[in-house]
């Protein structure tokens, strides 16, 4: 089935059972998310709040968070899509005759990948005066900055040449007719904007709100920049998609959005924004963002609003994020042809761990990749990335870590770069867009390091004896340090201690125990990671550690000016006094859910 609206979607959705159509009363201050976050975690369908306290229109939300629904709306499994992708683009170098008779479906999905001019727009059915208050606009988190757009898909051009660029930024609400804008670094918006300063053109922009799923994947994804997010939800749809003037703005709209945002963002005009729950499961500090002033809202008659929640993982953001890496994932390989999968963690907040795959040629070469990859668009804000051998699957978290308990020896795996450009929302290095990421390489080592493929370090092979040895000084660590509220070793390779304070001067000693010697890396994390599950701790160690500031080693020398780092990698990956807080749902909120919550499923 074709879902070429979110209309469309959501009557599929519900026709499957994967769609539940609330119709008592909520309120868009924090409940909405409380049930959102809830449903999610329980497996629940998508949500349409038909009453929503305040609002004129419905609310839709957690419509993709599902692989099952992520694949109803795609009409195929992302990650076949992207192998067949991947196939048909390397099979076109060089073009061949049978190319389009042999590969004919994928052709034709480019073919219609030409967005086409409607001649009508359900999105201008009605043309209003901008009244965001009319919108069921959510507050999403208690020490939110106020009610925030979380699913905006905002739509720009560069003033030089008028190329296209789509992209989801949070939209603060300051009053009925204007909103904060949230360009990050590396953002294709962003840059839009830098060049319409620079020549000091009228920078106008519409956001669409509710439109074709594979609009929003596209305008989602990590594409390079310059690639039009239009023509990638055409390729994804496999059909055109209509767009049409806007009423204000001299710039094309989605013809199928249940809302249009249109408006200009002033060129010297800021306003304070945030703080805002994000994804990496922490308020993102307040800071002085563009103001988004809005002429006209157009929308369909009898839209649907949508929306999402981000915070700590789980999210719906998972199943966003991991969809377009199986789609795009594989197109790494056109330009480092030695590189076999790429993958990022959810867990992690997707920016903060790459686990990167590679065919090593030579010595080095995957160090020459990660490098590469490093200044690469989106992936250039990477803060972490491990390089396996091809044989490695990036998505098994125990695998790689067994990798790098055979492979890394961080004399010669270990790279770190200090100073360099890092995520907007990463607050680790106290410094907004300046930071620092590291390298470790855990292939298997050929020439001087190695026998080959296959080459195994000795160094952490154990028997039985040494590992009861070894089991007894891990359960003792709680006895011997009064901070220490609990340990766990995985894979042999990483310990993660649960503390609670002192993580930098706990990790320092631990690196520096002969018991542990044979450990890669131990991690001190603090109370409120849950060591028994692999989302929590991979979430508490990667969204809470500098890499310049945090990270230390058993031995730490310098030859010249060139560090030299032996032993145990340490990472002091507790939450420090400066960070904002973890997201916490209100005690009032939780009870009021939990006591209605048979209520909203009947």
């Amino acid at each position: 089935m074709r879902n070429h609206t979110l209309g469309d979607f959501a009557r599929h959705l519900e026709s499957v059972g994967e769609l539940h159509r609330v119709k008592i009363e909520v309120d868009p201050v924090l409940e909405v998310t409380e049930i959102a976050v809830r449903a999610l975690l329980e497996g629940r369908p998508a949500i349409l709040f038909e009453n929503v306290k305040g609002a004129k229109y419905p609310l839709a939300i957690n419509l993709l968070a599902s692989a099952r629904r992520i694949e109803l709306a795609l009409g195929k499994n992302p990650e076949q899509l992207g192998e067949e992708l991947i196939h048909f683009v390397e099979q076109a170098m060089p073009p061949k005759p049978r190319l389009v008779y042999d590969h004919w479906p994928m052709v034709k999905r480019f073919l219609n990948a030409r967005p086409k001019k409607a001649r009508t727009a359900l999105s201008q059915q009605v043309i209003a005066k901008p009244n965001l208050d009319e919108l069921p606009i959510q507050s999403c988190w208690p020490e939110d900055g106020g009610r925030f757009i979380t699913l905006g898909q905002v739509f720009t051009h560069d003033p030089r040449d008028n190329k296209r660029n789509v992209g989801v930024y949070r939209m603060q609400v300051y009053d009925q007719s204007s909103t904060g804008m949230h360009w990050q670094i590396q953002k294709g918006g962003g840059f839009h904007f830098y060049q319409a300063q620079k020549l000091k053109r009228e920078f106008q922009i519409a956001v669409a709100l509710g439109t074709d799923p594979a609009m929003l994947l596209a305008a989602i994804a990590a594409l390079p920049e310059g690639i039009d997010e239009v023509m990638f939800a055409s390729f994804l749809r496999n059909a055109p998609l209509p767009m049409v003037r806007g009423k204000s703005i001299n710039i094309p709209v989605p013809a199928q959005a249940e809302f249009i945002l249109e408006g200009t963002v002033p060129l010297d005009e800021t306003q304070l924004e945030g703080p805002f729950g994000d994804h990496f499961g922490h308020y993102s500090h307040a800071a002085d963002f563009p103001v988004f002033r809005i002429k006209t809202i157009t929308h369909r008659r009898n839209p649907i609003y949508p929306a999402t929640v981000v915070g700590i993982p789980p999210m719906e953001d998972k199943f966003l994020g991991d969809a377009t890496q199986q789609i795009l994932g594989p197109l790494a390989r056109l330009i480092h042809k030695e590189i076999k999968s790429v993958w990022a963690y959810y867990e992690a907040g997707f920016h903060n761990l790459l686990v990167v795959s590679v065919e090593q040629r030579y010595q080095k070469e995957a160090m020459k990749s990660a490098l590469g990859l490093m200044g690469t668009d989106q992936l250039s804000l990477t803060k972490c990335i491990i390089l396996v051998s091809e044989n490695v699957n990036v998505k098994d978290w125990p695998a790689v870590l067994r990798a790098l308990r055979d492979n890394f020896d961080p004399h010669f795996d270990f790279v770190m770069i200090p100073k360099v450009p890092l995520d907007t929302l990463d607050f680790t290095s106290f410094k907004m867009n300046l930071g620092s990421k590291m390298i470790l390489d855990a292939t298997e080592k050929q020439g001087a390091r190695g026998k080959g493929q296959g080459a195994k370090s000795k160094e952490h092979t154990i028997n039985i004896e040494e590992r009861e040895k070894f089991e007894r000084v891990i359960a003792s660590l709680p006895r011997e340090f009064s901070t220490i509220e609990e340990a766990r070793v995985f894979e042999d390779t990483l310990l993660v201690v649960k503390v609670s304070r002192d993580g930098r001067g706990i990790v320092e000693q631990l690196v520096r125990m002969p018991e542990l010697r044979r450990l890669k890396i131990i991690a001190t994390v603090s109370a409120d990671v849950d060591l028994n599950r692999q989302e929590s701790y991979l979430w508490g160690i990667f969204t809470r550690f500098d890499c310049e500031r945090d990270a230390t080693f058993s031995e730490q020398t310098l030859l010249g000016i060139s560090p030299i780092y032996r032993g145990v990698l340490g990472l002091d990956a507790t939450w420090k006094p400066g960070y904002p807080a973890p997201l916490v749902m209100n005690d009032d909120v939780r009870e009021k859910v939990k006591r209605r919550w048979e209520e909203y499923w009947k």
